[in-house]
């Protein structure tokens, strides 16, 4: 039957899907090698991901929209089986043009995302569930019944920061972790992050040894609750501040005694002494500062005076404005704080080797940033460009981010590679931080296959990349290549050091790439960092966190951060996914039956 002239528009799409099946069948050329050196149980999805780099090479636009005209599925949703699904639209295109075509065969890939992501991170609370990764507190190498109430609480993954603490510490946290998962009757897998060569501010110089005792008041200055102090022979770095005070002098106080004190401006204060669960309190109703050395004197008791001990310092920190010029010194001897000339150490030596005038330079997690408008061997002139109103405080310890820099730094630093014998033993999945060049992946499964040769089954463990510079986005084609050679990978979207580096403006979209490229590769993606972050620091979230941490539920598991109120976040975030699953799998719309709205029986009356 003559079915007449085609479509002119049917036309366009056929040719435009016959050009885009001829980019795809000649993508696999250059990445030959690359694809070679992969695991055999993953080179179907290495391949699948090199035809989605293709496809995304392609202006999509027109082809797009020209396909929605014909109610046709579009491109966007063909990462899990690229080529097939252009053949499927093709053949669909076809048969509308009355040229029947049979469709493809179904892929015939390897295990795909939701497989390998059991395996790498245990199983789902759901069939399309998103899992929970937990950064545990310090408190969790002690605390049994707080990592028990995490695992039941919906903790799927347990992750151990190896830039702080040490290996006995580790050991006793992944062990409360086996026990409480043991103790609920459900897994719970443990992830080792390595500390990585992350860039901080040097030390600055101790300030005074004061403490600063202020009461509460309100709007009128009226005093609504007095200062407390703690008083005790050692300091034990709860509040309220300790004053160190020898033990046979407090042996000798009673309850409601008055401690007379001339303080450090020279302004006398009294001190009440109260004694409350064995511990010794001082309350006073106006603001003392006390320093180191500091006489107290019982009222009435002038002959048993006692000089409080060695307080810490306080903390300095440097006060920097929009204009002006930090200077930035390989040296990280402790700096001394002169409001008139700013200047800080940098741990990394290597940035004084590469990094160059008009380069940026971002601090404390983008809080301040500025331009480098000088570089020497030892030294960096930054003209700060972005404060706060009014300015922004810089102390040591705070992370430095330069993006523009091309640092000759490996991922693996001395530290990573004695930390890692400790990981093969205790983790079911090691985080390699920083990773910037497929070397840095190269070297440490080089590693992990020399410890696997001492007999410590490192094949075992799962190997996730930790996706948080520029130079790591700019080669996550080649960094996922090189760690599938690997039996089980994943990825983390570091977002807090990464949207520093790209640029916040360009956070969303760098996410749903990465998202879109480990879809293709079916890798499962760790959705990390400041997820529920005001809800865990200070019991009480924001709307936009929420949204955020819905946005999660396209990963396959989302990670919380260390904080006072982690149990509470966790509750949200698992009730929160739960709800998502429902209704979005990746970019899949599930369209449960919605119960939000009713029709009413009769209209309203005008």
């Amino acid at each position: 039957m003559d079915l007449g002239p085609v479509d002119p528009a049917l036309a366009e799409l056929t040719a435009g899907l016959g050009l885009l099946q001829t980019a795809l069948s000649a993508a696999e050329a250059p990445w030959s090698s690359w694809l070679a050196a992969v695991d055999p149980g993953q080179r179907a999805n290495a391949r699948n991901m090199v035809h989605c780099w293709a496809l995304r090479q392609q202006d999509l636009r027109t082809l797009q929209t020209g396909l929605a005209r014909f109610g046709l599925s579009s491109l966007g949703r063909s990462e899990p089986h690229v080529q097939d699904t252009v053949r499927a639209v093709a053949a669909a295109v076809s048969a509308l043009s009355g040229n029947v075509v049979a469709p493809p065969a179904p892929d015939a890939s390897g295990p795909g995302l939701l497989q390998r992501a059991d395996a790498l991170l245990g199983p789902a609370p759901t069939p399309n569930g998103t899992r929970i990764m937990v950064t545990l507190p310090p408190a969790a190498a002690d605390d049994v019944d707080l990592v028990r109430r995490l695992v039941e609480g919906g903790m799927g993954v347990a992750r151990i920061n190896c830039a702080y603490g040490v290996a006995d510490t580790w050991r006793r946290m992944a062990g409360n972790v086996r026990l409480a998962a043991h103790a609920a009757g459900r897994e719970c897998r443990v992830a080792m992050d390595l500390a990585g060569p992350k860039l901080r501010t040097g030390p600055l110089e101790p300030g005074p040894t004061v403490v600063k005792l202020r009461p509460r008041r309100d709007s009128l200055g009226r005093v609504l609750a007095p200062a407390l102090a703690r008083l005790a022979p050692v300091a034990d770095g709860d509040s309220p501040v300790t004053l160190p005070v020898p033990q046979d002098w407090l042996d000798r106080r009673v309850d409601g005694d008055v401690l007379v004190v001339d303080d450090a401006r020279g302004s006398t204060r009294r001190l009440h002494l109260l004694h409350r669960d064995g511990t010794w309190l001082a309350s006073v109703d106006k603001t003392t500062y006390i320093v180191s050395g500091t006489v107290l004197v019982p009222k009435g008791q002038h002959d048993d005076p006692v000089e409080v001990g060695a307080l810490p310092a306080l903390e300095q920190k440097l006060t920097l404005q929009t204009g002006e010029v930090l200077v930035v010194t390989r040296d990280c001897t402790p700096a001394a704080v002169r409001p008139d000339h700013p200047q800080i150490g940098c741990t990394l030596p290597e940035v004084f080797d590469r990094a160059r005038a008009a380069e940026n330079v971002h601090f404390d997690d983008g809080r301040i940033s500025g331009l480098v408008v000088g570089a020497t061997p030892d030294s960096l002139r930054v003209k700060i460009t972005h404060t706060e109103p009014g300015g922004s405080k810089l102390g040591g310890g705070k992370g430095i981010n330069v993006p523009d820099t091309r640092l000759a730094v490996g991922a693996l630093t001395a530290k990573d590679l004695v930390d890692l014998a400790t990981v093969v033993e205790l983790a079911d999945i090691v985080e390699l931080s920083f990773v910037r060049d497929p070397a840095d992946v190269v070297q440490l499964l080089t590693e992990l296959e020399r410890l696997d040769n001492q007999h410590l089954d490192s094949r075992r463990l799962g190997l996730v990349l930790k996706i948080e510079t520029v130079q790591a986005f700019e080669h996550l084609p080649q960094l996922l290549l090189a760690a599938m050679s690997w039996p089980l990978v994943g990825v983390m979207i570091a977002r807090g050091d990464l949207a520093v580096e790209c640029g916040y403006e360009r956070m969303a979209e760098v996410q749903e790439e990465i998202m879109w490229l480990c879809e293709a590769a079916h890798v499962p993606v760790i959705w990390a960092t400041q997820v529920l972050e005001q809800l865990t620091k200070h019991g009480h979230p924001s709307r936009a966190e929420i949204s955020d941490a819905a946005m999660g539920e396209q990963a396959e598991c989302v990670m919380l951060n260390k904080g006072p109120y982690i149990e509470q976040s966790l509750a949200v975030l698992a009730d929160v996914l739960g709800r998502m699953a429902d209704h979005h799998d990746k970019k899949n719309a599930l369209l449960p039956s919605l119960h939000s709205w009713h029709a009413d029986e009769q209209p309203a009356e005008l």
